[in-house]
């Protein structure tokens, strides 16, 4: 309860001067949910939640005149939002929906009490509220017991936790990522036994959900939720299936517990050479589906080995196609598919037998990705030989050494032609069109196999190329 105190004095100046408003209109204020538990956690943020009885456009004309900034946009919910001294405040009146049960919105129902508003939150620890007026902490579902044995349960039974809203399941497990808590059983059965309530749920709910989960410090328990209940079979069926492919090392026990390992490492490094930076979900979702691609490409070698030949192939184009499932944006699309796409290729590299133009290429194809693929590319090492792991990791010390030297010589973050299109279409009397991409994109090949070359040479090998293409006059 220290914690909850000092929390609690941070803010009390300004939840008391609101409270003393809501009193002498005929009111009570309660501080609720979240920002009770994350007051007894000592984590509470600027962003604050509130429950009273008083009804929306009431609280309206009670915050209108005070905060300095005030929004309804939520109203037809029950929620008015206020800034206020540089903290967000969402206050919302006693709430007692009704749930039809077919999709996740309610029939919004105003309530009467703070303990009918408590009944219907999602789990007890998030079914807390303290009373500003009278300073009394209110617990009817033994929150603060949850709390202190890091258990998520619910108010009501979890059948009609769930049953009412199926996002509480991804909810469950993301509050087990992000809080480090462990579900209840009688709440693991209930996911399990109503996983495919979750189709309800539409696509950019459940994205939000997961990614909340990713971003969280140590994402693995509320991975784990997910795949032992069955919901990432509805979310996330990729993730699972990989339990089916042994790893290629015979390290791990399966491709699945490697893919969290790797997880777990992309994170540490994220953390150990960024500390001030935020949680790079493109990154995360990359560790994650890595090798989502290897059941579809599994071979069972003579001898008992096992081979996933162009799994980053297959990988990449299955992470594309439930990325854009799941409405991420393009961009992340984009990213993610292309990280898993080129997580291989370093190891062509061997001992260094990669040639300058290698090198420019490997830099070229990740493009700005590339400080993103280091960190994947290291987090990809599991093995369990502290040796061979020593290796790789000086192997890719190497490479990035070279990557330095050949940048300090060269612009490969800005490759491009000897030449530009104005000069191709001079030398070879072309007009705008296709020819003159042609001869470009040769000109940029060229040039990330040898390097900068001299005006005189570049031009003498457009020449060449064109003669041979018969393209232009390259006389």
């Amino acid at each position: 309860m220290q914690n909850t105190v000092a929390e609690l004095m941070r803010i009390s100046p300004l939840a008391d001067e609101l409270a003393t408003r809501f009193a002498q209109a005929g009111h009570r204020l309660y501080l609720v949910g979240g920002s009770v538990r994350d007051a007894m956690l000592g984590r509470l943020s600027s962003d604050l939640d509130f429950t009273t009885d008083a009804r929306p456009d009431q609280v309206l004309a009670i915050v209108n005149a005070w905060g300095d900034a005030v929004w309804d946009v939520g109203i037809a919910f029950g929620t008015v939002g206020v800034t206020k001294k540089g903290m967000t405040l969402e206050i919302t009146t006693f709430r007692a929906d009704a749930y039809d049960r077919v999709g996740r919105n309610p029939e919004v129902t105003f309530g009467d009490s703070i303990e009918g508003d408590l009944l219907r939150r999602d789990f007890t620890v998030n079914a807390m509220a303290i009373d500003l007026t009278t300073k009394t902490f209110i617990d009817p579902h033994d929150g603060l017991q949850a709390l202190h044995d890091k258990v998520l349960d619910t108010p009501a039974t979890p059948q009609e936790s769930f049953a009412d809203d199926p996002l509480r399941m991804l909810r469950a497990a993301r509050f087990a990522a992000q809080l480090g808590f462990t579900a209840a059983p009688r709440v693991v059965d209930a996911m399990t036994s109503m996983a495919d309530e979750i189709d309800r749920i539409t696509a950019e709910r459940v994205q939000t959900e997961l990614s909340k989960l990713l971003l969280a410090d140590d994402p693995r328990p509320g991975l784990e939720l997910l795949v032992d209940t069955g919901l990432a079979e509805r979310v996330l069926p990729e993730v699972p299936g990989m339990r089916l492919a042994i790893d290629e090392h015979h390290q791990h026990k399966d491709v699945y517990q490697h893919s969290l390992t790797v997880l777990a490492q992309a994170i540490d490094l994220e953390s150990r050479h960024e500390p001030t930076s935020e949680p790079d979900l493109v990154l995360r979702l990359a560790a994650l589906l890595h090798d989502i691609g290897k059941p579809a490409t599994r071979e069972f070698q003579p001898g008992g080995g096992v081979s996933f030949h162009h799994h980053e192939v297959v990988g990449a184009r299955m992470a594309r196609k439930r990325l854009r499932a799941l409405k991420y944006s393009k961009e992340i699309v984009e990213d993610v598919s292309q990280l898993v796409f080129l997580h291989l290729r370093f190891h062509g590299y061997g001992k260094g037998e990669w040639t300058d133009s290698a090198v420019r290429r490997y830099v070229t194809d990740a493009g700005h990705l590339l400080t993103r693929l280091h960190k994947l590319v290291r987090a990809d090492c599991t093995t369990r030989n502290r040796r061979k792991a020593a290796a790789l990791q000086a192997t890719y010390d190497d490479l990035e050494a070279r990557i330095a030297r050949i940048k300090e010589q060269e612009d490969l973050d800005r490759v491009r032609p000897d030449l530009d299109g104005n000069a191709i279409m001079q030398l070879l009397g072309l007009k705008p069109g296709p020819e003159v991409g042609k001869a470009w994109k040769f000109l940029k090949e060229l040039r990330l196999d040898r390097g900068p070359l001299e005006h005189d040479e570049a031009v003498a090998e457009l020449k060449r190329w064109a003669a041979e293409n018969g393209i232009g006059d390259p006389s």
